[in-house]
């Protein structure tokens, strides 16, 4: 038994975590820039954030298009393209001086960064098959190195007294430096599951399917509802501006370190015990939050930690459990986004109607519309029997 990969399979999943750093880093330039793409096209704050819709929605298409790319043609042919249209879009911004320009370029952004991921996580599967989860962790953890990266690349290049375009411009020659070595891989094939060594392939289950899609729904939707707010939640608790911003940083820095802790956790324990640990933990936070328990920089961290190794295990567990393909994929991609898209945006009218003491709670149901689908997936799995 190998407990180690072959070179071969090596060699490619190190290309797939360079590449999900540069996705980390394109996805993350947006917020740290979003003041001098205001000043650029002439827009208020209120009017530049257009730019986060028509990226959510080119999420949405290129999640669709995505899985049906992969299915049909060579898996790292397609990343190619896509990484080479993600290098475009980011070398095309700063010439944006519309923000109807700028909005358009941010939409074919959003479709080539899920295309990236979503390829990318394929490939890994077929990659590593059964022994994907721990390597679908080191995968994510990337993602989210690349987000933390992103704001330091851009404080560089103003520190050096160079446009912020400079940012995008660094990261585009990045993600076209690494077109060349996924050329040289071959691309993984789907597992052959006529293949006499290899166990039965999991049942077609049209409602474990609709499991999953709401439970990756949800998290996606509770990570940005998070993120995304807990700045404006500190800041109408009374926090200094430059404090509240803080929060949002030590949530990523702990979500990412949890993907990597995640790694050696999954070797010793089962991925249904490590989701429930984190689905735990976040209950446990989110009530800190509104009972006051803990201050707010440390359920932050613990926060961060509570979400960081659900998307990844939810992943592999999507692999062992459904028979997955780059269509398969795309739809888990697909409801991502739509979480990810409606639930944060459902936060703002919450919080000017019910106060500020909502969104802890919001965060605890979120978390336990979590947990019910993780007792009703589980029970679905031991009631098929596979």
């Amino acid at each position: 038994m190998h407990i180690l990969p072959t070179s071969p399979q090596v060699r490619v999943t190190l290309s797939y975590f360079v590449t999900f750093i540069a996705i980390g880093m394109c996805t993350g330039l947006l917020g740290p820039a979003l003041p001098h793409l205001a000043e650029m096209t002439g827009s208020s704050m209120g009017q530049i954030g257009i730019l986060f819709t028509a990226r959510a929605l080119g999420t949405m298409l290129g999640s669709v298009l995505s899985g049906a790319l992969i299915d049909r043609f060579d898996g790292h042919r397609v990343l190619v393209a896509m990484l080479l249209l993600m290098a475009a879009g980011l070398f095309a911004v700063p010439f944006s001086p519309a923000l109807m320009l700028l909005t358009a370029v941010m939409f074919l952004l959003g479709m080539a960064e899920v295309s990236v991921n979503a390829g990318g996580n394929t490939l890994l599967l077929w990659n590593h098959g059964p022994a994907s989860p721990p390597w679908v962790s080191a995968l994510h953890f990337c993602f989210g190195l690349g987000n933390m990266l992103a704001p330091l690349v851009v404080v560089a290049v103003l520190y050096l007294q160079l446009s912020f375009a400079w940012a995008f411009w660094l990261v585009a020659l990045y993600a076209v430096v690494l077109s060349v070595p996924l050329l040289r891989h071959s691309s993984p094939r789907p597992p052959d599951d006529t293949a006499s060594d290899r166990p039965d392939p999991p049942p077609h289950d049209g409602v474990r399917l609709a499991i999953f899609l709401a439970m990756f729904g949800l998290y996606v939707g509770l990570e940005i509802t998070f993120a995304g707010w807990i700045t404006a939640y500190g800041m109408l608790n009374g926090l200094a501006p430059g404090d509240a911003a803080l929060m949002v940083t030590l949530f990523w820095l702990t979500l990412s370190a949890g993907r990597l802790l995640a790694i050696p956790l999954l070797r010793r324990l089962s991925p249904w015990k490590v989701l429930r640990g984190c689905l735990a933990l976040g209950l446990f936070s989110a009530l800190a939050l509104h009972f006051l328990w803990l201050p707010l920089p440390l359920v932050a961290l613990l926060f961060g930690l509570a979400c960081s190794a659900i998307f990844p295990i939810l992943f592999g567990l999507s692999h062992q459990l459904m028979t997955l393909n780059g269509r398969t994929t795309g739809w888990i991609f697909l409801a991502s986004g739509t979480g990810g898209m409606t639930l944060p945006s459902l936060t703002g009218p919450l919080l000017e109607r019910a106060g500020t003491g909502a969104f802890p709670l919001l965060l605890a149901a979120l978390v336990g519309l979590l947990s019910l689908g993780l007792v009703a997936l589980r029970a679905r799995v031991r009631r098929s029997g596979h």
